[in-house]
């Protein structure tokens, strides 16, 4: 099994870990009424997703 010689340093861990970064999310645009909305889910503007209604809107009788 392989074991480590030497600790590693404090300044080592961070040169690693600088490389870790949180990405920004893709904004898209809804093609129904063109405000921005995140990719694969439903406009909180207008309802739709994918050039569909995406729930059913209670009817009053």
């Amino acid at each position: 099994m392989a074991v480590p010689k030497k600790k590693t340093s404090h300044q080592k861990q961070h040169q690693r870990r600088a490389h870790w970064k949180a990405l920004s999310s893709n904004i898209t645009r809804c093609a129904q009424c063109g405000s921005s909305k995140r990719p694969h889910s439903m406009c909180q503007e207008c309802g739709y997703y994918r050039g569909r209604p995406a729930f059913r809107s209670e009817q009053i009788l």
